[in-house]
């Protein structure tokens, strides 16, 4: 429910960035973890299982197989989690975001349908009422008063001598009394679903312009900074108002009112025992198996897009320490019923995107330098706590339209694909030779080949999604592994020349910065080469030509001899 998930994100999230290795790594409920777990669902409800018990035992397993991968050192692994495998799977995230916001807004779209057949013109031939069902139901009732708001929770089976006054109750009203709204213009609503759509692309074209305003020409440095930090919640407050200020009944965001669990059979502890057969308890651990790699994926390929070389961290990574918390979190998770959570990519990005510091003075038009990312744990920390006081926060909340919350998801959809080498090489089959950027992989690999790898990722990219999407998607967890072996496959199709460039962690720029100096060097050795030889340039072809010294004193210099003519 809303409020396990406000709960579990507040208090896994705050002790991750408290005690982990790497407090710039952010946990979430991702995408894959809750395919599974709708999966899991059900599964448990077709095989009549209790599926929290089911769950907590599959929880309690994966933790323990994690807790044995942190005994064992198999953090090691990350060292075969390439380009391939991180972009792969960060694409894979990103794209469900920007899917699922879609997705949502076309729902939306569904339950508020667009009113394309209302004709201005014939607006005084539309009409719509409340009648009764029968004569009958309506005669139970005498009195014209309307119902107060406690009335209208009256039962079927009750009789009260009123009349009710149909043609003075709302909707809402009408259908709960068992009334009937008869009319052409019954199905009318405003035009909320184009309303919405302005919320959301608004959100997103407002989040990703102030995001861009840092680099822009107006307004001073730190007014820029200011504006470009705050994007999110600025786009958030500004389509806010919008939306209060048009006063169009749109769906708000729905925050529970009350600390108790969503569903009233159950309470803030799982027992473990009594809703399953015993054996269910053993068998728990083949599922988990798959949860652990789910997890263990997951975990380190977000862990290594983090510690990349390109952000400058001057801190260690601390895999080992990163799964054993994320194991303990789930430990408690399970016994809870809250959410399981791992490391979620895109909003890891996010949180460090925020954090990345630059020169604040450089010259006119030249773009400012990254310097690093501040290494931290406040900002981690006070996030999960707010997300925590927010569940008290619900009469401010309930006022944020959803639409505005799903272009937020679209953005950060977006600006996670920023900089990724896949999405550089996807552009690259649109784009004509001569307009071609100058990256690093185009000057030393054939275009060819650049195309085949790019091809290949999509490909494999496809296969996730698809499997993602079916009911095989119970192995989906041993395919993002698969993507490790098929990188590894890719060492028949490539030189290593060629996957030195296109699959390398390695930052880019420092590439090409290295291969410039390079050059300049080679250009500056010739140009020294060609100064000292100037005054003989064919000094290599000349003999060497010796004089001895006691034959320059006898013989005269024709200086000496002309005077000696003379007289």
């Amino acid at each position: 429910g809303v409020l396990e998930s406000f709960l579990g994100t507040a208090v896994t999230g705050a002790i991750f960035c408290l005690f982990a290795g790497q407090p710039l790594t952010i946990l979430s409920s991702t995408g894959p973890v809750l395919v599974f777990e709708r999966l899991l669902f059900n599964f448990s409800k077709d095989n009549d299982f209790d599926y929290l018990e089911f769950r907590l035992w599959i929880g309690l397993w994966s933790a323990f197989q994690c807790l044995i991968l942190v005994a064992t050192d198999a953090s090691f692994l990350v060292k075969y989690f390439t380009r391939f495998t991180e972009e792969g799977f960060s694409s894979l995230i990103s794209f469900i975001f920007i899917y699922d916001a879609f997705k949502k807004m076309i729902k939306l779209a569904d339950h508020y349908p667009i009113n394309s057949e209302f004709k201005v013109d014939y607006i005084t031939h539309y009409s719509c009422a409340c009648e009764p069902l029968d004569s009958v139901n309506s005669s139970l009732f005498n009195r014209t008063t309307v119902p107060s708001a406690d009335e209208l929770f009256y039962s079927s089976t009750e009789m009260y001598n009123i009349t009710i006054d149909w043609s003075s109750l709302t909707t809402k009203e009408c259908l709960k009394y068992g009334g009937q709204l008869v009319g052409n213009n019954c199905e009318y609503v405003p035009d909320i679903t184009l309303m919405s759509f302005i919320l959301f692309f608004g959100t997103y074209t407002c989040s990703m312009a102030l995001k861009k305003f840092k680099t822009s020409r107006y307004f001073p440095t730190t007014a820029r900074k200011l504006l470009s930090d705050f994007a999110i919640i600025l786009s958030i407050l500004i389509f806010c108002g919008i939306d209060a200020l048009v006063g169009v009944d749109t769906p708000k965001l729905i925050v529970p009112s009350e600390f108790k669990p969503t569903s009233p059979e159950r309470g803030w502890f799982i027992p473990p025992f009594g809703g399953n057969p015993w054996w269910v308890y053993l068998a728990a651990a083949i599922p988990a198996l798959l949860v652990t790699i789910l997890i263990f994926m997951d975990q380190q390929i977000t862990a290594v897009i983090v510690n990349r070389k390109e952000h400058k961290l001057k801190k260690g990574a601390g895999y080992h320490l990163d799964l054993f918390w994320v194991a303990i979190l789930m430990i408690i998770c399970s016994f809870m019923g809250l959410p399981w959570y791992v490391a979620a990519t895109v909003i890891s990005i996010a949180h460090i995107d925020s954090l990345k510091m630059e020169t604040e003075t450089s010259a006119p038009g030249e773009q400012p330098k990254f310097l690093g990312v501040r290494e931290q744990r406040v900002t981690g920390v006070i996030v999960f706590i707010l997300t925590g006081v927010s569940v008290f926060m619900a009469p401010i909340l309930k006022f944020i339209p959803m639409p505005v919350l799903y272009g937020v998801f679209l953005y950060m959809g977006v600006a996670s694909l920023n900089g990724v080498q896949f999405m550089d090489r996807l552009k690259l089959l649109l784009m004509p030779l001569k307009h071609q950027p100058d990256f690093i992989y185009l000057r030393h690999v054939p275009l060819r080949r650049v195309h085949l790898f790019t091809f290949l990722q999509v490909v494999c990219l496809a296969l996730l999604w698809i499997l993602k999407s079916t009911v095989a998607a119970i192995i989906f967890p041993v395919m993002i592994l698969a993507l490790v072996a098929v990188r590894k496959a890719m060492d028949y199709l490539f030189s290593q020349h060629d996957l030195s460039f296109l699959d390398d962690v390695i930052p880019e720029k420092d590439k090409k910065k290295k291969e410039d100096e390079k050059k300049k060097k080679k250009k500056k050795g010739s140009m020294d080469s060609d100064n000292d030889d100037s005054d003989c340039p064919y000094s290599e072809k000349v003999p060497s030509i010796k004089i001895p010294m006691d034959i320059m004193e006898q013989e005269p210099f024709l200086s000496d001899s002309k005077p000696a003519d003379s007289e």
